[in-house]
């Protein structure tokens, strides 16, 4: 990265594809293992067994990382906790309901929690894009860049808010085998559709504030 928060500065950011290469088994780790683990058990062995095979997916996932010692993604981690949490919950409940709604009333927390930073000018976003791709802070200290964080604090809080109103909706009005896929749909269709407006609209945004945005070469290894 090469912008310094001049005029005619250039932001070079990763490749996309070299970021999705690098980003996608973390996520199927993190994330796609254990829903699809879920529902296959679900269908085959029933509901707490379902419970049992994403939880011990998790582990195995994080013990197999401890074990070669390698480093442990904050995604693995903190889902790891949170369907411990969850898994804990539904087997004192017995209720797939419970299990289900947990993260739904957690994604429209954070929703008002995006709103709530945005309203006082200190967007959470902001914070977040900091973490994926580090920035030189003069840029971000740009009247034109806050407002864009601003703005995209909005959008997020309106999508996750959404999010988990149709999420809500079909755990009420769907059998559980429907909702598993529905809600993934849903979920992982809207956040495509937001991270796709975020970046085109950070890239509109940086080219108005006269820094340039350069793509970095698609074999460029992205840091771990």
């Amino acid at each position: 990265m090469h912008a310094n928060g001049r005029a005619g500065s250039v932001l070079m950011l990763p490749a996309p594809r070299a970021a999705f290469r690098h980003a996608f088994p973390i996520v199927v780790e993190a994330v796609l293992g254990p829903l699809a683990l879920f529902y296959l058990v679900l269908v085959l062995a029933g509901f707490r067994g379902a419970l049992i095979a994403a939880l011990s997916w998790s582990y195995v996932a994080l013990g197999r990382r401890l074990f070669k010692h390698e480093r442990v993604s904050m995604l693995l981690l903190l889902g790891t906790i949170l369907i411990t949490a969850r898994t804990v919950i539904a087997f004192v409940t017995g209720s797939s309901f419970v299990y289900f709604a947990q993260p739904t009333a957690g994604t429209f927390l954070i929703s008002l929690v995006l709103f709530g930073s945005a309203i006082i000018g200190r967007p959470f976003t902001q914070r977040f894009a900091h973490d994926f791709c580090p920035m030189d802070p003069a840029i971000m200290r740009r009247p034109l860049v806050r407002r864009f964080f601003i703005r995209i604090s909005f959008l997020w809080a309106t999508v996750l808010m959404v999010n988990a109103g149709l999420v809500f909706w079909l755990l009420i009005s769907s059998s559980l085998r429907s909702f598993v896929l529905e809600r993934s749909a849903v979920t992982y269709g809207l956040t495509a559709v937001a991270i796709f407006f975020s970046v085109t609209r950070f890239v509109a945004t940086m080219r108005r504030d006269d820094i340039r945005v350069e793509w970095a070469s698609s074999k460029a290894l992205v840091a771990p």
